[in-house]
């Protein structure tokens, strides 16, 4: 009897086993399936990340290439740039020392001019004998041609004339009319006695001194006709003219550049004066000025 029941508990046992086993293998195989479908998903995830980072690498080295680009532009740049400053500090430097040279050779030029003054004796001209009435009498009367004070062999007209100059750059324009007047009176037919004239003129007209300026002027016109300095000259004096209020001849001596100098700079300047002039006709008394 015992043998028996072991025997029916072994075969139900087996008849167990039997019948789970099918639950068990379907259990396994759904666990599976849901590892598969979380591997696909992992899959599918990691191939976007890839691509994501594909992207951004990219993007990155676009990144970087402009910034390479940028960095060796504004390189680029600054290097220019002190290229530029260099260049104009050097021109500065140049013209500084250009400036400095200049008022060197003017102080020098000024030393030698007064040097030069103190060995010219202020010589009586020829035709005024002492005393003569004729100094002070009828200003119509034409005196003969001054004569030229001594001068020292050494003094050439070149020199004369750039020591006259020298005191107009520098603003002693009571010497530079001595000088340009000693000028003329030692060389008249010197090629740059209309020059000298001309700036007598000039040396008048920037102190304000307009009735001196066109008398002066005038000179030039009539003493030296074939001077170069003529077109300036004429175109000077309608605008010392405008300045004393004398409008008509001042507009009939600038007519006179425009047509005679019409592609001078004299010429030029002087057309504009006449535009300005037609354009201010009818408004009454104008207050400009003539302007160098």
């Amino acid at each position: 009897m015992a043998g028996n029941a072991r025997a029916c508990s072994v075969g139900v046992l087996l008849l167990a086993l039997v019948l789970l086993q099918p639950a068990v293998g379907a259990a396994a195989n759904k666990e599976h399936q849901q590892m598969m479908a979380d591997i696909r998903m992992l899959q599918e995830q990691a191939q976007l990340l890839q691509v994501q980072l594909a992207a951004l690498a990219e993007a990155l080295k676009t990144i970087s290439t402009k910034m390479d680009e940028q960095s060796a532009a504004s390189r680029k740049a600054f290097a220019d740039q002190k290229l530029l400053v260099d260049a104009v500090s050097g021109e500065l430097r140049v013209v500084r020392e250009k400036v400095d040279d200049n008022n060197l050779r003017i102080g020098s030029v000024s030393q030698e001019l007064e040097a030069l003054r103190t060995a010219i004796p202020q010589g009586v001209p020829a035709g005024l004998p002492p005393g003569d009435p004729q100094a002070a009498g009828d200003p119509s009367a034409q005196p003969a041609q001054p004569a030229a004070p001594p001068l020292n062999p050494g003094v050439s007209p070149e020199r004369l004339y750039n020591m006259a100059w020298a005191d107009y750059a520098g603003g002693q324009y009571t010497l530079a009319i001595e000088g340009f007047e000693t000028y003329i009176k030692t060389f008249p037919k010197s090629a740059q006695a209309g020059d000298a004239q001309h700036y007598i003129g000039e040396t008048y007209y920037v102190q304000g001194k307009y009735r001196e300026a066109v008398a002066a002027y005038d000179r030039v016109i009539a003493d030296f006709p074939n001077t170069k300095m003529l077109p300036d000259t004429y175109y000077k004096r309608g605008q010392a003219l405008y300045a004393l209020g004398q409008v008509d001849r001042a507009r009939e001596s600038w007519e006179f550049v425009v047509k005679t100098y019409p592609n001078s700079d004299a010429g030029r300047l002087a057309r504009q004066r006449l535009e300005q002039l037609q354009r201010k006709d009818g408004d009454g008394e104008s207050s400009w000025q003539g302007a160098d």
